[in-house]
């Protein structure tokens, strides 16, 4: 698939965040988070979707009558067609799109590798990969702004993010001196499921499958995130966990951020 068409304007994005900030040291980072901002409030009306119909879904999820229908079907009642039908008029009755938290993760995937493949464009270093980059970047001071410096914090943004610091904490004798620990796809994974969980309807029926469906993307969905960040550049993981905490912010601002459903809740039938 030819992405040229989004990994164009991306570059040129952030090569024009990055020259606003001064194209210093960190500046090539910031552009990332900057850029992840812009990105986020772009995809605000859809995002607004995706927790309306998350909430709707936990109401279809403990409304007595959909819990009937699943008992039914799971009783051999009613077939699995009757079962959709009914399903699609209680979806009508309550509001409920069914793709409606599905469409922002849908958009979410080319701009993921749009912007995987502008990152690493936009770091160029040898001869060959500066002459492929130049045509597409439409600054004029481009021959100021190249090579781009990838230096942010602790990473080299063009690499898979490793953090050595062990070496200076622990006894050499321990022998961990050259094992990176992978930090960012450490904190993609945390804050991926922070935002997994506020999207995913939660419900008191243990036989609702669409719920166990969506308990199970909750920890599936940070896991890939997270994969992601270990095995590609560190300016992918950056856009994670920018992209992740803006999420959670706009959550708060809209009055969705529950702390509660986001911490593991006790088992009372067990106590």
């Amino acid at each position: 698939m030819n992405l040229d068409f989004i990994i164009t304007p991306f570059v040129n994005i952030l090569l024009y965040i990055y020259d606003f900030l001064g194209h210093g040291i960190n500046d090539f980072g910031w552009a990332i988070i900057l850029f992840t901002i812009l990105i986020r409030l772009l995809l605000y009306p859809l995002t607004k979707s995706q927790l309306d119909t998350s909430k709707n879904m936990q109401k279809l999820n403990d409304n007595p009558e959909y819990q009937k229908l699943q008992k039914k079907r799971k009783e051999g009642k009613i077939d699995q067609e009757e079962f959709a039908q009914k399903q699609m008029a209680l979806y009508q009755e309550l509001g409920i799109n069914p793709f409606g938290s599905c469409l922002p993760t849908l958009l979410q995937f080319p701009i993921i590798i749009g912007l995987y493949w502008s990152v690493t464009k936009a770091l160029a270093t040898s001869p060959l990969q500066l002459v492929n980059l130049i045509p597409d970047i439409n600054l004029g001071n481009a021959a100021t702004l190249l090579p781009l410096n990838s230096q942010f914090l602790w990473m080299d943004l063009s690499q898979p993010e490793r953090w050595y610091g062990l070496a200076r904490i622990l006894p050499q004798s321990w022998g961990l001196g050259e094992f990176g620990v992978p930090i960012m796809a450490i904190v993609v994974f945390i804050t991926s499921y922070f935002q997994s969980k506020m999207t995913t309807p939660t419900s008191s029926n243990p036989n609702d499958q669409s719920a166990q469906m969506g308990k199970m993307m909750t920890l599936y969905i940070p896991v890939l995130m997270a994969w992601l960040s270990y095995s590609y550049s560190a300016g992918l993981a950056l856009y994670f966990v920018a992209g992740n905490i803006v999420s959670l912010v706009q959550y708060a601002l809209m009055g969705r951020l529950d702390i509660s459903s986001l911490l593991p809740k006790r088992n009372k039938a067990a106590e």
